[in-house]
């Protein structure tokens, strides 16, 4: 049985909606104290783009709206269109806490599943895999939009400190294949930037007043829910 990869803990999330003259500042003074993450392009940023999953209900949707502490995610992620990044993931919040859970997948199973095909799901070894297939089946999950961004991202060894800018965030609309580069993806909020930062038992105090001084308090925000105003 193979196991699906987690985070090593629970870990503190911190979130902030800022203006774009905010970010710019905030960004500055990261660069002088924190390296960004090797993963980043030439440009320092990278490509996501995440499929979620909901319920007929909308569930998952309806607990953002309704800021309930306890709630999880399902999510297909793709990192600069490279289809060798794809992973499925489960988000997990409790409170001000979150911890994720990962396993690989492959661009024909990511086809397969987009085409009402899940006869492969327990067969893979993967526990989360196998999870997503049975709340598929009792559940009715499915696929619901596409939310695409780019990240701007930054590590500092003390407390495992990640913070991260995402803007330029887009709503898949009419597909939900990621891979067909044809999915029309429309701007949501081009004007914002979302500022998250996540560390395991302490915070830094050079990272907090980095991130904190002259920004609004932390706020609950969610791109998914950000994104499904655009479902057709």
């Amino acid at each position: 049985m193979k196991t699906s990869s987690s985070e090593a803990m629970l870990r503190q999330e911190l979130k902030y909606e800022l203006a774009r003259g905010e970010y710019a500042a905030i960004s500055a003074r990261c660069r002088t104290v924190m390296h960004l993450d090797p993963h980043v392009g030439p440009d320092g940023t990278y490509h996501i783009q995440s499929l979620y999953f909901d319920d007929l209900g909308d569930t998952a949707l309806l607990q953002n709206y309704s800021g309930v502490s306890r709630r999880e995610k399902f999510r297909i992620r793709l990192y600069n269109s490279n289809p060798n990044t794809l992973h499925l993931e489960k988000k997990c919040k409790y409170g001000g806490l979150g911890r994720k859970y990962s396993c690989p997948m492959t661009p024909d199973q990511l086809r397969r599943l987009l085409d009402g095909d899940l006869s492969w799901m327990m067969s893979t070894g993967y526990p989360l895999m196998e999870e997503l297939y049975c709340r598929m089946r009792q559940d009715l999950l499915k696929p619901k939009t596409i939310v695409a961004y780019r990240r701007e991202p930054y590590i500092y060894g003390p407390g495992n400190v990640r913070v991260t800018f995402d803007y330029d965030i887009r709503s898949g609309v009419c597909s939900h294949d990621m891979l067909s580069g044809e999915t029309l993806l429309v701007p949501v909020h081009p004007d914002r930037v979302i500022l998250e930062v996540k560390y395991d038992a302490f915070l830094p105090d050079i990272i907090r007043m980095i991130v904190q001084e002259g920004t609004p308090r932390a706020r609950a925000f969610s791109k998914y829910a950000a994104c499904r105003q655009y479902d057709i």
